[in-house]
């Protein structure tokens, strides 16, 4: 069989939040390596929460790093989805075949979709045109397992390069329970879950006398049915949610035309 040329391969961006040097971002590397010329563009620092935020107002800083052998990397001083942006438009010149995030040490399930930096770099990907996927492992140890997400994220990113019509908007939200891989009972496509932490503000003196406030909060879901994010990894499954950046509530939108209230 005749080896596929290095143009000719599809070219896989990845990208994440917690920082390029995570072991999460290794683990995403090491699982798709074979699957196409893979090009990192990730933040120089921790970005988590950080949403659909972008840099302006101040520079953005970008270098070239040799931190994944002889996979082309760089690191920026920007967000999660400047990331994406100066990736198409300084570095690959030209939209990837499929973006890829994370793998993000935590959850990013039911209402975090909306906080996370990581589906947020997927979604900027996927408002571009570019099919685009976000990866998360269910625990936010630093030293993480990623055995099994591994195997997950092979599995899922083989799967979607190779459908044969690819909505050009496609974006997944993948969350992957932290158990070993025989413990996986398998992976279920599901609705986002209406949960959301019920969050409080410890309030604290700092040495000098002065207030200062911690965010806290206990995670609380609101939706007991079984086709949710939140039910799949608690039952050991892998979730896959189908999201979408048109916030659009087309239900109210059309009460509200047949209701003539704004008239």
């Amino acid at each position: 069989m005749a080896k596929v040329k290095e143009a000719e391969k599809p070219i896989i961006l990845i990208t994440n939040d917690d920082d390029i040097t995570s072991k999460g971002i290794r683990s995403l590397v090491e699982a798709v390596r074979d699957l196409g010329k893979v090009v990192i563009v990730a933040p120089d620092n921790p970005q988590s929460g950080m949403g659909h935020a972008i840099t302006i107002g101040q520079p953005l800083r970008m270098e070239k790093v040799d931190l994944f052998g002889d996979i082309e990397a760089w690191q920026t001083s920007g967000t999660p989805v400047d990331c994406v942006k100066l990736a198409v438009d300084k570095i690959l010149h030209r939209k990837p075949d499929i973006c890829l995030s994370g793998i993000n040490h935590g959850a990013n399930h039911s209402i975090n979709v909306l906080y996370s930096g990581t589906m947020s770099a997927a979604m900027e990907a996927a408002i571009e045109g570019i099919p685009s996927i976000g990866f998360s492992l269910l625990d936010y140890a630093y030293d993480a397992d990623f055995t099994a997400a591994k195997q997950v994220v092979h599995k899922i990113v083989t799967q979607v390069m190779n459908m044969k019509k690819k909505d050009k908007h496609l974006l997944l939200n993948v969350n992957i329970p932290a158990l070993p891989p025989e413990k996986i009972k398998g992976i279920k496509i599901c609705k986002q879950a209406y949960a959301k932490y019920e969050e409080d503000f410890l309030e604290r003196l700092d040495p000098h006398g002065k207030k200062y406030y911690w965010l806290t909060g206990a995670f609380t879901n609101f939706d007991k049915s079984k086709d949710t994010d939140v039910w799949a990894l608690k039952n050991n499954y892998v979730s896959v949610v189908p999201v979408q950046f048109d916030l659009t509530n087309y239900t109210l939108k059309s009460q509200l035309e047949k209701s003539n209230l704004f008239k």
